[in-house]
């Protein structure tokens, strides 16, 4: 169990994770390899021989902002999977979840009823990795398939993956007793 001391007390566990499946990185890689050399074949076919390209051609004027546009959108979509980031903190009065740059949430200890540490299949259960929404719940996940499961106040429920889940789930349980011996 990670304690530092942080700008709102204690910090009793700190996970931050990313999207490490080698197989997401080949399929963007592969993505990006297919569009940036369609998009250079048409632009050289078309603007440097004056070959127009397909039956219903993309007007010159067009292609000249446009290929250059989804090249850079391809891009990014590399940029936005290597910045991607799980950042899970566990406060003495609240969780912290942070999955940049997409979401950041707080939860307070006291709307956590039930949580555990647990398998699961994200595939099956969740459509994959990422923000996701499924019949047992939401899901913030980037990889692996161990988590910690929540059960909030209002019946919702949070799966949060951690490649940690054993060390998360007790971090939650130590606050949650620190904070009743307060009481």
């Amino acid at each position: 169990m990670v304690s530092q001391t942080g700008s709102q007390g204690a910090i009793l566990f700190r996970e931050e994770q990313s999207f490490r499946q080698t197989w997401i990185w080949v399929a963007a890689g592969l993505a990006v390899a297919v569009v940036w050399g369609l998009f250079a074949f048409i632009i050289y076919k078309q603007l440097v021989q004056g070959e127009p390209v397909g039956d219903n051609p993309m007007p010159n004027s067009t292609l000249a902002w446009f290929g250059p546009l989804m090249m850079l959108a391809m891009a990014g979509l590399i940029l936005l999977l290597q910045k991607s980031k799980l950042r899970v903190q566990v406060h003495p009065d609240h969780l912290h979840i942070r999955f940049f740059p997409f979401l950041t949430r707080n939860i307070p200890l006291s709307e956590i009823v039930r949580w555990e540490a647990r398998t699961y299949r994200p595939i099956r259960e969740y459509g994959g990795w990422g923000i996701r929404y499924g019949f047992k719940g939401r899901a913030y996940n980037v990889s692996g398939n161990r988590g910690v499961q929540l059960e909030l106040s209002g019946g919702k429920r949070l799966l949060i993956g951690s490649q940690r889940a054993e060390e998360f789930a007790l971090a939650i349980e130590t606050a949650k007793k620190r904070q009743t011996n307060r009481q």
